[in-house]
This record gives C-alpha cells, structure tokens and sequence, in this order.
C-alpha cells in the first residue's frame, strides 16, 4: 500500500494537534508544546495548500509540509503518528514524500530542520541523501533548542 497525500482538512489538524502525543524527549514535538505552532498549525489560511495529511489505508498515519523557499528550492517537514515511529516505516514514507515533492514541484534543492537531539530522525535523513549544512538556535516551546538545518540536492 502507498501514502496518499491530500490537503489537510481542519478536523484532520485538530486530531493531530490534539491527540498526538510523542514519548520522552520526543513529547517536544506535541503540536501543544508550542502556542504560537498550536495557533499557526490549526489555523487553515496558515495551512493553506502547503500542508497535507497522509494516510495509509484510509488512515492518518503523519503530515507533511511543503514551502518554496527560493528559487527551486523548497522546505519540508514531516511527522508520523506517534505510535507508528521507531517502527522502521520512516524510509518508505519519507521516499513517497519526496517523490511528491519532485514530480509537483521540481525543486533542485529541498532543505529540512531537525531537533540536534533527534538522532532517529537524522539517521533517517543521511540514509536517503541529505547532508547536513548547519545548525541553528530556535526559540520554540519555551525555551531556546539547537536544529540541524539538511539539504537534498537533485
């Protein structure tokens, strides 16, 4: 079975803002962490067309964002339901993501920011081709956190 990606819908972002829930140091990637992401993320003409809910069999299993960001160039962010990460379906889903990515909008670069702390996560993204190109300081969920900034080149 593969992904389907469809534009998010207001009642698929306040299930994920609200029911998704993370284990551990990953609990900083709650949507409620973060006020100002709460109100951005559930607010639909800040969603716009560049955030799509992702289901597998007719499930919600993540999200996944896209914004051009220069010239070809264009920022993802992704999330996968909770109970399905650490479980190996990162790769598969992140292939199709990027496959959405290249056929719709032809990008010759695509950046990402990943927590410094998220090493699954960063694992993940060297595997499939992005290098790491900096890091960065962020003030989010109050308090001041360290990112990796990544880059895939076509």
């Amino acid at each position: 079975m593969t992904y389907k990606f469809r534009i998010m819908t207001q009642e698929q972002a306040e299930n994920i803002a609200f029911n998704w829930h993370y284990d551990n140091e990953y609990s900083f990637y709650d949507m409620e962490a973060d006020r100002e992401d709460l109100k951005e993320f559930l607010n639909p003409g800040t969603r716009g067309n560049s955030m799509f809910a992702v289901t597998k069999d007719d499930e919600l299993v993540a999200f996944f964002s896209v914004n051009k960001v220069a010239d070809k160039t264009f920022d993802i962010g992704l999330g996968m339901r909770p109970d399905l990460t650490g479980r190996g379906m990162g790769l598969e889903f992140l292939k199709e993501a990027m496959n959405l990515v290249q056929s719709e909008y032809e990008p010759k670069k695509i950046t990402l920011s990943v927590a410094a702390f998220n090493q699954r996560a960063i694992k993940l993204y060297r595997k499939f081709g992005f290098k790491d190109i900096g890091t960065f300081m962020q003030d989010t969920n109050g308090s001041t956190f360290e990112f990796l900034k990544m880059e895939y080149e076509n």
